[in-house]
């Protein structure tokens, strides 16, 4: 008898197949049909139904890559279907309906319709948090009488001396300890906020919102409970006055917008090459509500953000972007017309005896970045191993210890962005701040402003990266404002004291020559640079901040300058070394390699692969509970290994648990991967794995069950003397999740981005050996001072207290203020050449990280 493999063979008497098995029959043969060429329109119906129903159950999983190859030819399939879909229209009607012409034009406007509510969204919700910003902020300080909602500006509105805006009191201390409060109440409720419900909102966000973009999937990092934490606790943590900033949140809170809007339509809740887009778009609208620069915003997410940046993202990425803008600009928040606090305008040119400090101003960006990003990741690394159950205590901590430090000095004690405005404006035309344009105070100012550098440097190493909502950006540019005034003011001391000296001879006479408002601008400018490592829209963001011409060139200068000094301590911001840290698989598009090796030397050569044919049912659910890899090669056989295909460990689950489902399977029941009966191969139209699934026979007692149309018959792969560096390009291009490495059709083994991250390290640690016990040893000394000193204030508040007041101590019980959630980032560890933990996609589970998908 000649049966097909996927023949049952039962000794019971038939019976009357069920509903599902009719429905099941019915899909079968309207497979069986079209390759057989006959009903080509029904064909692609029915394989669309196919494709909706895997990708409903599948979805992306957590902590995984998306194949962008199988995306893409997923997406093409729909298409596909709704072109035969039409087809079938002009067939029986002659023509398509209205109803069907006003669809399809709705389905093609989807895009700019998204786009268009996005970038509304976006501008009103930053309006909200300006205004909410500088609430809480002023709060801090007094109240107005008039009303109790309006901050200072408000408040005072169009009056030259105030006697709305009071302060709490007429007596310092208290208002130093009311300031220390309100400190600790903002901080306190930010972190809690974060703890409770949503873990990641705490940080920036860029270097997730990076891979993400790439195809690095994480569950609940855009979702709406996100965007929703964020948005009420990024004004607490600004005001609590933490060197922390809201312009790298804000990229954060619109890509959750983008996301939440785009999951109302089709296209973009079915399609994460579409969805990339949209997140791309929403990056530079986030960026172009935060500065106020729209053009600038765009030019972020083409440098920072994107690994892919087709000319269509950027269009939609303006339009995001414009859009975000204007409704900005339309709520007004600060009731100037500005759309940043910190906007300036200059009406006064530079001279070219300028260009020496400009140049001095630049390597400090540069220093600037590479120390404060060495010392972070240091920072990083103590909470990561000591902190993690002490987030809240630890941002409360941080807020009342910056309260302290900070309120004595004028410009630590105002917002960092209200601190930029003092600093970046002329002091003609009434613009003084505390004395800062007077002569007499010029040595206090230097000496104020040089400690105002050191010190937010400092509080910006240990604080950026404790939980809650905080940025980098501004608390950079606000130390580099400092940093670029105080040159300023020395610059101009220099030429009083010289005004003859040939020097300044391009200086005219009754005119101011040096102002030094320029200097803090273009000091903002070197030190952004230096943090990010990006250089040409940090030079349009700072134009259009400023909106003068004639300080491009000394902007570009200064920017070329950090980018040269910043290079030569390492390659990548604060945001790529934040990927790295966190062992994030990530390929950056602006890194050159040159290993000159094949890929052999990096694949993995022992690799789980399973036969087309002689597998039963145990052993293969045995081999997938064995291992948790997100997909199998198939071969041949195990001896020979002759290449056939690919197959993803959720449509095999898939497959395995539908054939289950609809009858009785024998634990030995035989698994084939390949037709059986096809005598020629059939090359199909694109390059992707089959997402049309055949039904599965459903008889009692089925003896061997055919899995050939869950495989990817082309999957992609490459010879093994192929050079590294190609085969990071076609990740890096392509965006395949796994590689397969194929001698003469056979199979040698498989390479994944975490591969080649693990050679590249491996590399890069041989290049510059370093010795890490002797942090880790600093580490443990560090946390042994603390644990002492809280045991001793604990002891102290208890003896003082009488016993009533019990602090938890390193012996007792943990504290309120200790928490067992934690940020599921915290469970991951840096790229290391010998021991690391990258999640690359080949993983089914998350390494025990457990993540909230609210």
């Amino acid at each position: 008898m000649n049966t097909a493999r996927t023949t049952s063979f039962s000794a019971q008497p038939p019976r009357r197949p069920s509903l599902p098995e009719r429905r099941i029959s019915r899909r079968l043969s309207a497979l069986s049909s079209a390759e057989h060429g006959q009903n080509g329109a029904q064909t692609g119906s029915t394989e669309h139904e196919f494709t909706e129903e895997i990708e409903k159950i599948k979805r992306y999983e957590d902590f995984t890559t998306i194949d962008w190859v199988q995306d893409v030819a997923r997406e093409q399939l729909r298409r596909r279907a709704r072109r035969k879909e039409n087809a079938g229209f002009f067939e029986r009607d002659g023509h398509l309906g209205w109803r069907r012409k006003l669809w399809d034009s709705y389905d093609a406007g989807q895009a700019w319709i998204v786009v268009t509510l996005v970038g509304a969204a976006i501008g009103l919700n930053a309006a909200f948090l300006n205004i909410v910003t500088e609430w809480l902020s002023d709060v801090k300080l007094g109240y107005c009488t008039t009303a109790f909602y309006l901050n200072e500006d408000f408040c005072c509105w169009g009056e030259d001396t105030c006697d709305d805006w009071h302060r709490w009191t007429s007596l310092w201390p208290v208002n130093y300890f009311l300031y220390f409060v309100f400190s600790i109440i903002f901080a306190l409720t930010s972190a809690s906020l974060v703890k409770a419900y949503a873990p990641y909102a705490a940080g920036s966000g860029i270097s997730e919102i990076k891979c993400i973009i790439a195809g690095f999937v994480m569950k609940g990092f855009l979702g709406f409970w996100t965007l929703l934490i964020k948005s009420i606790c990024l004004p607490l943590a600004i005001a609590s006055g933490l060197s922390v900033g809201k312009e790298g949140p804000s990229v954060h809170y619109a890509v959750c917008t983008g996301n939440v809007i785009s999951k109302f339509f089709d296209k973009y809740k079915r399609n994460a090459a579409k969805t990339r887009e949209i997140l791309s778009a929403c990056a530079a609208a986030g960026v172009a509500v935060a500065f106020g620069s729209p053009i600038g915003g765009v030019l972020f997410s083409l440098e920072e953000m994107s690994s892919y940046f087709p000319l269509k993202t950027m269009w939609r990425s303006y339009f995001c972007a414009l859009v975000a803008t204007a409704v900005l600009a339309a709520m007004n928040p600060f009731r100037t017309g500005q759309l940043v606090m910190f906007e300036v305008r200059y009406d006064r040119s530079w001279h070219f005896f300028e260009i020496i400090f400009f140049i001095f101003i630049g390597v400090f960006g540069g220093l600037y970045g590479a120390f404060v990003m060495k010392w972070n990741l240091r920072a990083q690394a103590f909470r990561k191993k000591y902190l993690s159950k002490y987030a809240i205590l630890e941002a409360t901590l941080l807020a009342a210890a910056t309260a302290l430090l900070c309120y004595p000095n004028m410009f630590l004690r105002i917002d960092m962005t209200e601190a930029m405005e003092k600093l970046f404006l002329e002091c003609e035309g009434g613009h003084d701040y505390d004395g800062l344009c007077e002569k007499n105070n010029r040595w206090s100012m230097v000496l104020s402003l040089l400690f105002a550098t050191v010190m937010r440097t400092f509080l910006v190493i240990i604080s950026y990266g404790c939980k809650v909502p905080a940025g980098i950006f501004v608390p950079s540019m606000a130390i580099g404002a400092s940093f670029g005034r105080m040159i300023g003011i020395l610059v101009q001391a220099l030429h009083e004291a010289f005004p003859h000296s040939n020097f300044f001879a391009a200086c005219e006479p009754d005119v101011p020559c040096i102002t030094p408002g320029t200097y803090a601008f273009l000091g903002a400018a070197a030190a952004l640079s230096g943090i990010m490592h990006i250089t040409v829209s940090v030079v349009v963001i700072m134009f259009e901040l400023t909106g003068a011409l004639t300080y491009i060139l000394p902007t570009m200068i200064v920017v070329g300058v950090t980018k040269a000094v910043s290079e030569r301590f390492g390659k990548g911001g604060i945001a790529d070394r934040m990927i790295w840290f966190n062992g994030f698989p990530f390929l950056d598009n602006k890194e050159e390699h040159t290993f000159g090796v094949p890929v052999s030397q990096v694949m993995t050569s022992e690799v789980t692969s399973l036969p087309s044919s002689g597998l039963n049912l145990r052993s293969l659910e045995s081999i997938m509970s064995q291992n948790r890899y997100q997909g199998f090669p198939i071969v041949e056989d195990r001896t020979t290994k002759a290449l056939i295909g690919y197959i993803g460990r959720t449509e095999l689950r898939y497959a395995i648990d539908r054939a289950k489902k609809e009858g009785f399977i024998s634990p030995n029941a035989k698994c084939f991967f390949t037709q059986p009966d096809s005598t020629a191969v059939q090359t199909p139209s694109t390059a992707a794995p089959s997402v049309t699934f055949d039904a599965i026979e459903s008889v009692t007692g089925q003896q061997s069950v055919d899995f050939s149309r869950f495989i990817d018959p082309t999957p992609l792969a490459v010879h093994p003397r192929l050079p590294l560096e190609t085969v990071m390009e076609l990740f890096k291009k392509m965006g395949p999740r796994v590689i397969l490495i194929d001698y003469r059709g056979r199979l040698a083994g498989l390479v994944t981005v975490k591969d080649c991250l693990k050679y590249q390290f491996k590399v890069e640690a041989h290049e510059t050996t370093r010795d890490d016990s002797i942090l880790d040893e600093r580490h443990e000394r560090l946390w042994g001072i603390m644990n002492r000193a809280a045991d001793w204030i604990a002891d102290k508040v208890m003896s003082v207290s009488g016993g009533r007041i019990k602090l938890g101590g390193s012996g007792s019980s943990p504290g309120l203020l200790q928490s067992d959630t934690m940020d599921p980032r915290d469970q991951l560890s840096p790229i290391r050449a010998s021991h690391h933990a990258i999640l690359d996609g080949t993983e089914d589970d998350d390494a025990g990280v457990e993540l909230q998908n609210r």
